[in-house]
């Protein structure tokens, strides 16, 4: 199922060039609320089927999507995990001017073991889904990204290993719980400030109910230097 890396070989050359960061593209993955999946369709069979669904990242920055198991994306799915997923940011409207990724990898579905943590982690990003939770009928799946093929505007573009988006061990829940409550415990916090989650490159929040990504210097290895970084961002954000 995996992605066929001779396929790929001659675009990597064609590519060499064009080498992008592959922070630009984590960065990217926490910004817009939604995305867009492509299954394989069963009927029609093997026809791309595209829709647009909200998601949230999870602490190793895979988009994660809450899914009802009736849904068509969902049955595709069982059938062909092989999927891709489109995310795109531009905050002036202008898509081809903004940052767009496209990621090629395998949804599946969240094991129970992880679950509450990807539950809780996911509502914060998307506090209506507790509708659909109650019902009982929606499931979390997580993406393991193999391939993205990043734009971040003219001349920055190129393909990017899913391995390659983040090598540092991803925060723990418990850890980021704590840097969360000392967000919002800071005495520097306003209420127009809410924070969503935190890892070791930035941190996501609403300010007066808009969502953004507060960018770090670099990635923030211990906690002293992450609790630093979050004053910081209370700091920039709170006028």
């Amino acid at each position: 199922m995996a992605i066929d890396e001779r396929a790929h070989c001659g675009r990597e050359k064609e590519d060499a060039h064009l080498k992008i960061s592959a922070h630009a593209l984590l960065h990217l993955l926490h910004q817009p609320s939604t995305g867009t999946l492509a299954t394989h369709a069963r009927d029609p069979h093997g026809f791309p089927y595209p829709t647009l669904l909200p998601f949230a990242p999870d602490a190793r920055h895979r988009p994660v999507i809450l899914v009802s198991r009736l849904a068509e994306h969902t049955r595709n799915l069982h059938g062909d995990p092989r999927a891709g997923f489109l995310v795109a940011h531009a905050s002036d409207g202008n898509v081809l001017e903004g940052q767009r990724a496209t990621l090629l990898g395998l949804f599946e579905p969240v094991e129970d073991g992880g679950g509450p943590d990807v539950a809780r982690r996911y509502l914060r990003y998307q506090p209506d889904a507790r509708r659909y939770l109650a019902l009982g009928d929606f499931t979390f799946w997580v993406m393991h990204v193999e391939r993205v093929r990043y734009i971040g505007g003219f001349g920055a573009m190129g393909w990017l290993d899913g391995s390659e988006l983040d090598s540092l061990e991803p925060l723990s829940a418990a850890a980021e719980d704590d840097l969360l409550r000392f967000f919002e415990a800071h005495p520097a916090r306003t209420g127009r400030l809410v924070p969503l989650g935190v890892d070791r490159y930035g941190a996501d929040l609403t300010i007066d109910g808009a969502r953004t990504r507060f960018e770090f210097d670099g990635p923030k290895l211990d906690d002293a230097s992450l609790r630093d970084a979050l004053a910081e961002c209370i700091g920039q954000c709170k006028t």
